[in-house]
């Protein structure tokens, strides 16, 4: 997705080795779909050009240029063209850990904090995330800390609040749990829905509305973000592309390029080279 202008997609997905607690992607998608998934930390992201739409729990949110994407840790969710032009954007991946540090230092916030509403329109902390960006680009690290600590702390003042407690377990949330458990040992080689089903004792269908209810996406999607994501660690170890396809349960690496483009943003091969990862085994890219 390499280039620029016109009509043409690129991307860079990176991390600056003196904020090793963050993610940095900056992009300018036209035709490119994000399926949903979720991340284990928090998403800030800023339109700079065009329209994004946003898939969430509680419906679709327009991002546009002033506006400011607040996404909770493990909230299932989609993204995609707003209008036929694309969107260009900058965002960032801050840990729970980097946000929860920060709540506790300028904040009365405990616990696990988040952020209530998903779009809000704040172009000062819509400018911040981008100047967090070119700090980062410039091996300013001394003013990308502190540009990330402005912006979080603003936005914990103006939207954050303690997540809710977790509500007592039914049965059919113990199923999907459960299910998820099987489903994250055996990832290479999962059962079908009717197995798994009968494993847990309950039937396909309510093991498979008792697992969406819980996670926001049936099993299979739920797999499938959840190989990407240990794909990503494993290439951030070192591991070559079809190795790491073939530990996580891609039937080869073209597989795994494709679901990982769709859900990160950038091909694994990539993804590696902007991190700066050295990779063991053979070069595959």
């Amino acid at each position: 997705m390499a280039g620029a202008g016109g009509t043409e997609e690129w991307a860079r997905h990176w991390q600056y080795a003196e904020l090793p607690d963050l993610d940095l992607l900056r992009a300018r998608y036209v035709r490119h779909t994000f399926p949903r998934h979720s991340h284990e930390g928090y998403v800030f992201g800023a339109v700079t050009r065009g329209v994004e739409d946003v898939g969430l729990p509680g419906g679709t949110v327009h991002a546009v240029p002033g506006t400011v994407v607040m996404i909770n840790p493990e909230v299932p969710h989609t993204a995609r063209p707003g209008q036929p032009e694309g969107w260009a954007y900058d965002t960032l991946y801050p840990s729970a850990q980097v946000i929860n540090d920060i709540a506790a230092e300028v904040t009365p916030l405990r616990g696990t904090v988040g952020f209530a509403e998903a779009r809000v329109t704040d172009p000062y902390a819509a400018r911040l995330i981008t100047e967090v960006h070119r700090a980062a680009e410039e091996g300013n690290a001394l003013s990308a800390d502190s540009l990330l600590r402005v912006l979080v702390a603003r936005l914990l003042d103006r939207h954050g609040s303690p997540l809710p407690s977790a509500r007592p377990r039914t049965g059919s949330a113990r199923d999907a749990e459960r299910a998820r458990a099987v489903l994250e040992g055996r990832m290479a080689g999962p059962p079908t829905l009717e197995a798994l089903a009968a494993e847990l004792d309950t039937s396909p269908f309510a093991l498979l509305r008792a697992f969406k209810k819980e996670y926001g996406m049936p099993p299979h999607t739920w797999l499938t973000d959840a190989r990407v994501r240990r794909a990503r660690r494993l290439l951030d170890a070192g591991v070559a592309p079809a190795d790491a396809a073939a530990a996580v349960g891609f039937t080869d690496q073209p597989h795994l390029n494709r679901h990982f483009t769709r859900i990160v943003g950038v091909p694994p091969g990539a993804y590696q080279r902007e991190r700066g990862v050295y990779r063991r085994g053979r070069d595959v890219s």
